[in-house]
């Protein structure tokens, strides 16, 4: 096996295996369909193993490509430190927002600070998705977290993600309200309540677009439009205050006085994408995608999706272990 790999070889072997189709990976990596397939190939001679089970209809990893994946996605963040280091240039801070201190985002750039310390992070805390992609088409933040199908199409096309976590949905209910008690809540039972859902903040517009599609036909309503509300001290006052009902997940910042309880029959999931600008090089978004691996693109068994969702995110999911779609194109 040769040892001087051209770099060039390895962002494409990367962009295979987390496409698993050869012409989104060609487009993402802005060459020809052919070109990328003879750049796989010789890899593959190079290093004498196969890295791919590919047909006309399908594109898979093999279990050596499997294993290679993650130690060439540490080589390639190497590379890219050391060219931000070189002449003294030092890759400037990376902006990701992560929604709340209590959130799936928290947890990941948590993870990203202890596995790449020299970077540097800047955590912003914007409130939904949709607020924080109009920032990331500005270039105003680099990464965020949350519900990627929410997104206009239009906004989706400017940007990447990877699916990491299914979060269960749950609702957060004052400690006396008489469904306090119950371990698990199924929705039939929210019939007649009001819930919470940031109606009327634009921000937040791809969680209440989930919430309208949760509770049609279901007998419950969403809290009518309400001015946003800004940072979790006042979040949890105006709950209290107003003695909401809050749609919610199963992460979420806990509120004195509060219960969370999971729902069921059917169980829904909240599916948290990281997202970010298409197009962005940087080490500290490989760090962050280094402890975030992808999910299977479907929810557990049972799980209840909107339909959106299923659409977006059976068409195009990153590879990882355990995850497995169908490619072509090879």
């Amino acid at each position: 096996m040769r040892h001087d790999t051209d770099p060039r070889l390895l962002r494409a072997f990367v962009a295979v295996a987390e496409e698993l189709h050869f012409t989104r990976a060609a487009a993402r990596l802005f060459t020809a369909q052919q070109a990328l397939s003879r750049d796989i190939r010789r890899m593959e001679r190079e290093w004498g193993v196969t890295l791919f089970a590919r047909s006309t209809r399908h594109v898979a990893l093999t279990a050596e490509g499997e294993r290679l994946l993650p130690v060439v996605r540490r080589v390639l963040t190497a590379l890219d430190e050391l060219a931000g280091a070189v002449g003294g240039v030092v890759a400037r801070p990376l902006v990701v927002d992560v929604a709340a201190p209590a959130a799936t985002g928290r947890g990941v750039l948590d993870e990203a600070r202890a596995a790449a310390p020299d970077l540097e992070f800047v955590a912003r805390f914007h409130s939904g998705l949709t607020g924080a992609a109009a920032e990331m088409v500005a270039g105003r933040v680099d990464v965020s977290f949350g519900r990627f199908a929410g997104l206009a199409a239009g906004v989706r096309a400017v940007l990447e993600h990877r699916l990491i976590r299914w979060e269960r949905v749950a609702v957060l209910l004052p400690e006396t309200h008489p469904l306090a008690g119950t371990a698990e809540l199924p929705l039939s039972a929210l019939a007649g309540e009001r819930l919470y859902a940031g109606v009327g903040n634009p921000e937040t517009a791809e969680w209440t677009d989930y919430a309208r599609a949760l509770v049609a036909g279901r007998g419950i309503e969403l809290v009518e439009p309400f001015p946003k509300i800004e940072g979790d001290t006042e979040f949890v006052r105006v709950v209290r205050r107003q003695g909401w009902s809050v749609l919610a997940s199963e992460v979420f910042t806990a509120v004195p006085g509060m219960v969370l309880r999971p729902l069921t029959d059917p169980v829904p999931y909240s599916p948290v994408s990281m997202v970010w600008r298409r197009g962005l090089r940087h080490p500290g978004l490989t760090a962050l995608l280094g402890v975030a691996p992808p999910v299977a693109p479907t929810p557990p068994a049972g799980g209840w999706l909107p339909e959106p969702d299923r659409e977006v995110l059976t068409r195009r999911v990153p590879a990882g272990p355990g995850t497995r779609r169908a490619g072509g194109d090879g």
